[in-house]
């Protein structure tokens, strides 16, 4: 037993430490063989089933021809072939989750005073050039809020989106300057969302320097698709940053009746999705009726943009992976 101990004594060593970070880590890291297994053995677990009584069967793997040479299950066996740990773990519906972001914070002073009496998993997101932005992202910080930049950026039809804004004809160093100018602006933020930018957005390579920097900073990017043709997602996901996009805008009609509708499209679409994203602003009527709207039951819980982001991006991964077995299992059946 001791020369081999000495003989082997490299690879007795990776197998401890291999098992010790399965031990420590295993769930996590074995989540993804379920999908795998069933993938290459599609239908092993309904022919196992289907053994008779005391007797035995051959196993037809697919893609190979039935042989006398391929394994048998015998008698008995258990009625699930596969044990628990390899089985996916049910997905749990959950109650749908909704987050909301309030944005064109900082320039109305009486608006953005009701903003912060919002709960406080309401983003607030503040322009970065509003004289009275700095002190009132500090609070709504210190609140427990999750504060944003929202950074101007061009648009189409040459609104102007306001003071240091992100222009398409800019250079890498220009915008980044800017952006840096406006983050300092905004203490506490954790993410940006864009003002107007229906231009800007839809350019990758005018959002390459922006998306740069959020990468280096750990900020996230919460796209306000203000175009249909934003890439701002797209951008995001490409540089390695966190990113989402709104569902719904709650505001664009300031009438009561409106922002009701939307509120209502913002519940419909968390209980087709499991997770959905609002956008407001601070209007008297929009800042009024969430007041109230929040402390009712609608069957929906309020949660931070981050946490409704790490539900999102679980739910895609989900979504491909589910994609990736029926792809797999596809191929072997063929």
């Amino acid at each position: 037993m001791g020369p081999l101990i000495r003989r082997y004594w490299r690879e007795i060593c990776f197998a401890v430490a291999a098992l010790a970070a399965l031990a420590l880590s295993g769930r996590a890291e074995l989540a993804g063989l379920p999908v795998f297994v069933v993938a290459i053995t599609p239908g092993l677990e309904a022919q196992a089933q289907d053994v008779p009584h005391g007797g035995s069967m051959r196993v037809a793997l697919t893609g190979f021809a039935a042989s006398r040479h391929a394994p048998q299950i015998l008698y008995p066996v258990v009625a699930r072939a596969l044990p628990d740990w390899l089985r996916q773990p049910a997905q749990s519906a959950g109650t749908p989750l909704i987050a909301i972001c309030i944005d064109d914070l900082g320039g109305d002073i009486a608006a953005t005073e009701s903003a912060l009496h919002l709960p406080k998993e309401v983003a607030l997101s503040f322009l970065p050039f509003a004289p009275t932005t700095p002190g009132f992202a500090l609070r709504a910080r210190e609140e427990g809020h999750v504060v944003l930049a929202h950074v101007p950026m061009q648009a189409l039809g040459g609104t102007n989106p306001g003071p240091m804004a992100l222009d398409v004809g800019m250079t890498p160093d220009e915008i980044a300057r800017r952006l840096a100018w406006a983050l300092e602006r905004v203490p506490g933020a954790v993410g940006v969302n864009n003002h107007e930018g229906s231009r800007f957005t839809s350019d990758e390579g005018a959002l390459a320097p922006v998306m740069a920097m959020l990468k280096a900073r750990g900020l996230f990017f919460f796209d306000s698709r203000t175009s249909g043709g934003s890439r701002g997602e797209t951008a995001a996901k490409a540089a390695g940053v966190s990113a989402v996009g709104r569902d719904v805008f709650l505001d664009d009609d300031q009438s009561e009746a409106a922002v009701r509708t939307q509120l209502n499209a913002l519940v419909a679409a968390a209980k087709r999705q499991g997770v959905a994203v609002a956008i407001g602003h601070p209007h008297a009527t929009t800042l009024r009726l969430l007041k109230t709207w929040l402390a009712e039951e609608h069957g929906v819980k309020l949660v931070s943009l981050p946490e409704a982001m790490r539900t999102k991006a679980g739910r895609a991964v989900a979504s491909n992976q589910t994609k990736l077995s029926w792809s797999v299992a596809t191929r072997w059946s063929r």
